[in-house]
Parts: structure tokens; sequence; C-alpha cells
């Protein structure tokens, strides 16, 4: 494994060479803005989504099944599928909606003019405000709520594009970059063990935004679902994150929110797209 890499030195001016971008350089590139024109197809429902089920798409569509099953029926939503390793993600339509080319996106036609929301923190937000629901209405249990909101957007990428990437995407290991954010990584599982050790959820005795935010990364990670390293963080030695990925784990809304535009792994846990609660029913396309 190498700890140093002696024969590079950053130059004066840095320049993109796409050769070295390993396993994602198809889609990377150091700027903005559509690469072809696609315009996005538009379902019947409200609330048109578009997404992939990586841990940040999961967290809406989790959001919208949580939703549903209170009894919001104005929740509706279609879910289409944008595949970010295809670059679907760069389509004319898409970077209408989201300038930054990330994935979950959402519209919403329910109102005039309609309305665009990206960042999966963001979206979380609005639909927990339009409905009213798994957000606290007290101000101190609200701002709890959304300082492990905002705890989850400001540590995930640490978990992601920072451990993920060098332990299980990076073109070859490297000792410094994953000793690093395993380091991090390994404190915010224990930053968040802390707090489920006082609060059945991560915001307190309610089931809110925060931990459907939360859950797709590091209950993921501690179910052994994220990059095949429960053994290498020691997942088990985090007793309440364990207690609580399992809860919500068995939640219904969101074993259905995980399958939903989920195009990888498991034929029986894909549902490419999502048009109506029978789909679930429905043979994953492609099995």
């Amino acid at each position: 494994m190498s700890t140093t890499n002696d024969s590079w030195t950053p130059p004066r001016v840095w320049q993109w060479d796409a050769a070295t971008g390993g396993r994602f350089a198809h889609i990377n590139r150091p700027e903005a803005g559509a690469t072809h024109d696609r315009e996005l197809p538009v379902g019947r429902h409200p609330h048109q989504l578009y997404s992939q089920a990586t841990p940040n798409g999961v967290k809406v569509t989790v959001m919208f099944e949580e939703l549903l099953d209170k009894g919001f029926e104005e929740a509706e939503y279609d879910a289409w599928l944008i595949d970010v390793n295809k670059g679907d993600q760069f389509g004319s339509g898409f970077t209408a909606v989201n300038p930054n080319s990330k994935i979950p996106a959402m519209v919403d036609r329910s109102v005039q003019p309609v309305i665009r929301v990206f960042e999966s923190g963001s979206i979380l937000l609005y639909l927990a405000e339009k409905f009213g629901a798994f957000l606290p209405a007290t101000h101190a249990a609200r701002t709890e709520c959304l300082n492990w909101l905002f705890w989850q957007k400001g540590s995930a990428p640490f978990l992601g594009g920072g451990f993920g990437h060098f332990y299980a995407y990076a073109p070859e290991p490297i000792k410094y970059s994953i000793d690093r954010y395993t380091l991090e990584v390994k404190r915010q599982l224990d930053v968040l063990d802390r707090q489920l050790a006082d609060n059945e959820y991560v915001a307190g005795p309610e089931y809110s935004i925060a931990d459907i935010a939360i859950w797709p990364w590091y209950g993921a990670l501690a179910l052994g679902r994220l990059y095949d390293a429960a053994e290498f963080l020691q997942v088990d030695s985090y007793p309440q994150v364990q207690r609580w990925a399992k809860l919500v784990n068995g939640r219904p809304a969101v074993q259905r929110g995980r399958r939903v535009n989920r195009n990888f792994g498991d034929p029986d846990e894909q549902l490419h797209e999502r048009h109506d609660a029978s789909d679930f029913d429905k043979q994953a396309p492609g099995a």
C-alpha cells in the first residue's frame, strides 16, 4: 500500500488529466453545465423526483414513502432514474433543475409557478415543512433536529467522498488518505453512538428528518451495506448505532424507499422507476 507519492509535485497551475481520474473519470470534469440536450420526463403526480438510489437519493424516496404511510395522499410522486454512471445528470433538463448536476433533484408541480428543489437536505426540509411531518413543532426540538440534519450534511462528505473514495474507488490505495478519513469516520460513528445512547432516535424520542438523512449513510454503514467496510471500521463496536440502524431498517417505508431508483445490486431490491404504490409488487426491471 502506498504511503507517499514522491514522483509527483503539484504544478504552479493545475490541469485536468482524465487519464488519472480513476473509476469515475468518464463523468468527472472541472466545469458545470449541460453536456447534451435531454428533456426530463414528467408524470402525473404533484412531485417529480429525478434521482438514483445512492445514500443521498435514498433519503428522499424514504421521505416520500414515510409521508404516504402517514396518510398524506398529496405526497404522491413519480421517481425517474438518473443514471449518474451514464452522465444523465449532465442533460439540459436535469441541469435546469439542479445546476450542480447532483442527484437528487425534485420539481413540485402542485404550485404555480413550479418550484425546483435540489440538495437532499433541502428537499427533506421542504417536504417536512410542506406537510408538517417529521420535523418537531417546538423551537427547541426543531433546532435539535436541524442540528443533526446539518451535521449529516457536513459529515457525510468525509464518509463518501473521503473514506469511500479512497478505500473503495481510488486507482490505488494510499495509506495516508485512508488513515485520514478512517480516523474521521470512526470519530463520527462515536459522535452518533454517544448521541443515541440517550435518545431512541437521533434528535430525540421521535423519528424525524434527522434519522431519514443520516440512516442511508451511517445506518447502511453499520449494517454492512456500504463500501464492504464493516469489518475494517469495526462497526459492531458502536452498539447504539447498531440498535438504531436496525430500528430504522425495520420501517416499511424505509424498505420501500431503498428500492426506488436502484439499478445496481440485488435485482430483487431494484425498482428503476416508481409511479404508483403498486409498482413495488412488480418484478424488478431487468430481473
